[in-house]
């Protein structure tokens, strides 16, 4: 069995990200249709994290892994191109996602007496503001629910460079620089602003810049064929408590009411309150802690790094390995299931299918994109044609002396 101590060697690929994006996708997808009993069975209620939180961490390994290798020894513009070429790519698949999710919605008003989802969704600005929602779109400043992880991801990704130049060279300034930016974020509610609406982005790239240099500084590390941060007994105990604690807290009431006032009580205490709560957008100590935990956690284990190769999680791997075009294609089908379910209502059954389907279209896209991705082999080189041979003798001797 592998030992988790040291990561595959920098020429080859940890198995275990392309695993786990696939499950988060699968994961954000079935979060996203809501009302459908398998919303019990995410991840989000087995702890005070949920799916985006890996998504972004694992974004940030393998931006790490990717890109690293272009700011060494030195930092190029070839390499920072690549990542801002990467960075448009992001807006444009946004764009598009965006309009498609508005085409939707308007379908299943137009074509369904569905007008529910016109009113859901951020999409209703169109009608109230809709100047300002057409500048608002393309400026990222207004963004539609389910989309809204793609426009955080792309910000991370054009500051990527100077990250990287701080992570090959003074990794820990970095991480220090990234958790104050943090702790400032949550202490004077920075974020970048929205409009036509008031407020900031939902995906708060203040506070979310944390998880993704995390996991840049974990794939950077990886790239080089170590580990960031090394397998130590006490910090696996420590994480893997905090799991324990989190998973019985979503559980049992009684923990969960002693957590909240224990929670409170160090509020009043004068502890800042992104420490003692549990929200999304500012990515508060709890869920913080939580997502870390979990990363590190799993990380150590031999195990998962041997089952993530096994044949039966191939599947979740195939998603996870073209992550970007399942994402955009399950966004817009949660839109158009979204209305499906508005006609229809909710039923187990129906659930199931639509579930079922959308997933069998997304790793059925997945498996396309495979095969149109795949390098062709190169043909074999044929021996080049060998001299005639003339002189047995002379040939023979020359073959001695070579």
């Amino acid at each position: 069995m592998s030992d988790p101590a040291r990561p595959f060697p920098p020429s080859g690929r940890d198995q275990r990200l392309d695993v786990f994006r696939g499950i988060a996708l699968v994961m954000i997808f079935i979060n996203h249709v809501p009302s459908t009993i398998y919303e019990n069975l995410t991840s989000r209620n087995f702890g005070f994290s949920d799916a985006a939180e890996g998504f972004v961490v694992m974004s940030g390994i393998a931006a790490g892994l990717a890109y690293s290798a272009g700011f060494r020894p030195a930092p190029t513009w070839a390499g920072a191109r690549r990542i801002w070429r990467r960075a448009w790519t992001l807006y444009m698949v946004h764009m598009l996602t965006s309009i498609w999710a508005i085409a939707v919605s308007a379908a299943a008003a137009l074509w369904f007496a569905a007008p529910q989802l016109l009113h859901e969704n951020q999409v209703w600005i169109l009608f109230k503001k809709p100047l300002g929602f057409l500048v608002g779109l393309p400026l990222m400043t207004h963004q539609l629910g389910y989309t809204n992880i793609l426009p955080l991801y792309t910000v991370l990704l054009i500051v990527a460079p100077a990250l990287l130049i701080l992570a090959l060279r003074w990794p820990r300034l970095l991480l220090a620089g990234s958790v104050l930016l943090w702790a400032a974020a949550g202490q004077f509610r920075l974020n970048l602003p929205n409009f036509p609406n008031p407020g900031g982005w939902f995906f708060n790239p203040v506070s979310w810049q944390l998880l993704f240099v995390v996991g840049l500084l974990t794939g950077v590390a990886m790239k080089q064929g170590r580990r960031f941060v090394p397998v130590l007994p006490w910090l696996q105990w420590l994480t893997g408590g905090y799991l324990l604690f989190s998973l019985l807290s979503a559980k049992i009431p009684a923990v969960s009411a002693m957590l909240g006032h224990g929670l409170w009580m160090v509020n009043q205490a004068g502890v800042p309150w992104f420490f003692t709560v549990f929200d999304k957008t500012f990515v508060t100590a709890p869920r913080l802690l939580h997502i870390l935990s979990l990363v590190y956690f799993l990380s150590t284990l031999a195990w998962v790094r041997q089952a993530a190769t096994a044949q039966a999680l191939r599947t979740f791997a195939l998603l996870g390995r073209h992550s970007l075009p399942v994402f955009a294609t399950g966004t817009v089908l949660c839109f158009a299931l979204q209305g499906v379910k508005d006609v229809l209502g909710d039923h187990f059954l129906l659930d199931t299918l639509l579930l079922g389907g959308g997933l069998g279209l997304q790793l059925g896209l997945a498996f396309l994109t495979e095969r149109w991705t795949r390098k062709p082999a190169r043909p074999a080189t044929p021996p080049a044609p060998s001299a005639p041979v003339l002189d047995l003798p002379l040939a023979g001797a020359a073959q001695r002396l070579a």
